[in-house]
């Protein structure tokens, strides 16, 4: 009997062995993307990570101190088995047909067995990169990481992120900014671009294969279809209207702005996708434009519900020589107008702790919304706030939310006779795990980017942890749920990032 034992793997090998990959999207073929290494970062630090992502894909457990991983996902070094590539897409920014675009600095290094994909944002110029340098900076990179991250902790459809890497090489926009890559982490980074890219150039085969595709590894149902006569891409098409629906009324229940809706930006999957210049509401205000380079506001917060079927009618018209029939489009798209306000109605009702439907019930949401669009009112806090009335009926912390109190008493009189009509105890319970105490305000970004340019980590971490779980009390940190600052105001939010 042998009493040798089997050497450890290095951190190399032991990082490269936790990631079996199988990178089924690089098989499509050379028409879908441009094969094309990282470019290195030079002398690479963490920034943040995500323990949650790195269980979900299964990395070691010490992964967070590996510097072969740190490497790798700062371009410095091939993952085995990975294929990096840059996906090809087109599609509408701001309403006009923009023509050709694609990972203009977004690698994807492929998928794993995990069903999730792995992608660098900020690796470096590719074909696609349109006279950009292919990099991303430390600010909107923190920012994508720990939003990515707070969406989820919210239950809200979203692409994750694994980790945030730095660098000291400097990057130009408006002024002189570091450099760092984002591991970004999705089941699939498809976007609606990617069938308007094929259907604009009329290439049905790539478009049929890239619909196969989708349908085949995340929407098996469509196979089956008793709808639209058997019609797979046209139940493709209902099925992404519809969860392009649960989306939107997820984002305006919790007030989240994305700040840029452009088709490229849109998921196949329905999941919140390219965290630029997005914003989590202050002040409730419908008209609220989030993005500075929005200058004609497009992408205001009320109107996102109708940019996405906008958006939605564009990926129909991409599918349309699929689909053949124009009727079975519309119809395929009219679940969007059907779903999208029965879903909001319902996020709506359950952040009021109405657990049964009553007559009057959609006249108060209603009347809710045009209370808290009068006066701007501080949107996470005055639900988490009422989340708290309706067990205890102390009225007075939600009154201090409003100049016009009879305004604000006569709806609260109207609201109280609702509460009646269940258990108030049960009602705030429910509405405190749908109401968050903690979202990720622009100024507490803000705050966490300012340390980390002086190699401060410890606000991202912070945060993490807070939005991670956002509906939890997290006792001792009332500042990061308190009212912005004055100066939060000033900060502008574009796309030149």
């Amino acid at each position: 009997m042998s009493l040798a034992t089997e050497a450890p793997l290095d951190g190399k090998a032991a990082v490269d062995a936790s990631l079996r990959w199988v990178n089924r999207y690089a098989k499509l073929g050379p028409a879908f993307h441009t094969t094309l290494p990282p470019q290195p970062l030079p002398q690479p630090y963490w920034v943040g990570q995500s323990r949650s992502v790195g269980q979900a894909l299964g990395l070691p457990e010490n992964w967070t101190e590996s510097e072969d991983l740190l490497q790798a996902l700062s371009g410095n070094r091939p993952l085995a088995g990975s294929q990096p590539v840059a996906t090809v897409y087109s599609g509408h920014q701001f309403g006009v047909w923009a023509g050709q675009l694609g990972d203009g600095r977004a690698l994807l290094l492929g998928e794993t067995e995990s069903g999730l994909e792995l992608q660098l944002k900020g690796a470096g110029r590719t074909p696609y990169s349109r006279m950009g340098d292919g990099r991303a900076v430390l600010r909107s990179s923190i920012r994508e990481f720990l939003c990515s991250e707070a969406m989820h902790g919210l239950g809200i459809p979203t692409t994750r992120a694994l980790c945030v890497t730095g660098s000291d090489a400097a990057v130009r926009r408006e002024t002189i900014e570091t450099a760092a890559v984002v591991t970004r982490v999705a089941p699939s980074f498809i976007r609606f671009g990617h069938f308007e890219h094929f259907a604009a150039n009329e290439q049905p085969e790539e478009l049929r294969r890239l619909a196969d595709f989708v349908i085949d590894h995340y929407y098996p149902a469509c196979r089956g279809t008793p709808k639209f006569a058997g019609n797979a891409y046209a139940a493709l098409l209902e099925t992404v209207s519809e969860r392009t629906a649960a989306l939107l009324a997820s984002w305006q229940a919790v007030g989240f702005c994305h700040g840029v809706m452009n088709t490229d930006n849109m998921s196949i999957l329905g999941l919140t996708l390219d965290y630029g210049p997005f914003q989590f509401l202050d002040g409730y205000d419908p008209a609220h434009i989030c993005n500075h380079s929005d200058t004609q506001g497009r992408y205001a917060f009320a109107r996102q519900p109708n940019i996405a079927y906008w958006n939605l009618f564009c990926l129909g018209q991409a599918l349309l020589p699929l689909i053949g029939e124009q009727e079975l489009a519309l119809a395929a798209l009219e679940s969007y107008r059907e779903r999208y306000p029965a879903e909001l109605e319902t996020r709506l009702r359950a952040k009021l702790g109405l657990a049964q439907q009553a007559d009057g019930d959609r006249e108060l949401v209603e009347d809710t919304l045009r209370l808290l669009a009068a006066e701007k009112t501080d949107h996470t806090i005055f639900w988490r706030r009422l989340s708290h009335f309706a067990a205890d009926g102390q009225a007075a912390s939600v009154r201090d939310l409003f100049l016009d109190r009879t305004a604000c008493d006569a709806w609260l009189h109207r609201y109280e006779a609702r509460l009646a009509q269940q258990d108030r105890q049960q009602a705030s319970a429910s509405m405190l795990r749908c109401n968050p105490k903690f979202v990720l305000r622009n100024h507490l970004g803000e705050l966490a980017i300012r340390q980390a340019r002086d190699k401060d980590f410890s606000g991202v971490e912070k945060l993490l942890a807070l939005l991670a779980h956002p509906y939890d009390e997290h006792p001792g940190h009332e500042a990061e749920a308190g009212f912005p600052p004055e100066w939060a105001s000033s900060i502008e939010i574009s796309c030149s990032s």
